[in-house]
């Protein structure tokens, strides 16, 4: 098993087919990163991410941050539109309290998902559809016992 190497390794994924059944199925895994995540847990999480991001973060610093608009308005320090009055600065500045908000969550979010299991969240990792190895085929990253054991050769020169 050359797991180290960066080439993938094809491991069955199903069971033995019987004698009068299609052949298995075969598919690109490693040994070691088939960390098993349910469904649910995750949207479990993605759920409580995006109540949580809400409520903590994205509103107070939505409505704080239109107060502040407001009474820098009230005050003369900033002019509101002859035409529409506050309202314009006032919704810039509760969008983009609520973006900042919901923005400086994505830390806490991804320590949830680091806890379940999933390291550099959703579009990375062993389980991601992109990268050097085509879309859905998965490639090992990790380096077995047996390949660390292995002296490395040293790279060809080319001349």
């Amino acid at each position: 098993m050359s797991c180290g190497s960066g080439e993938p390794t094809t491991v069955k994924t199903g069971e033995a087919p019987a004698p009068d059944s299609a052949p298995a199925k075969q598919g690109w895994k490693c040994p070691l990163s088939d960390a098993h995540v349910h469904r649910e847990d995750v949207r479990k999480v993605w759920k409580e991410c995006q109540e949580e991001s809400f409520w903590y973060r994205a509103l107070p610093l939505s409505v704080g941050s239109m107060a502040v608009t407001g009474g820098l308005i009230y005050n003369g320090v900033w002019k509101s539109s002859a035409r529409f009055g506050p309202f314009p600065k006032l919704a810039v500045a509760g969008l983009l309290g609520f973006a900042v908000g919901k923005a400086l969550y994505v830390g806490t979010c991804r320590s949830r998902f680091q806890e379940l299991g999933i390291k550099d969240g959703p579009g990375t990792g062993p389980w991601s559809r992109r990268g050097p190895s085509g879309p859905g085929l998965r490639q090992c990253q990790h380096e077995c016992d047996e390949c660390k054991k292995k002296p490395q050769a040293a790279p060809a020169e080319e001349v």
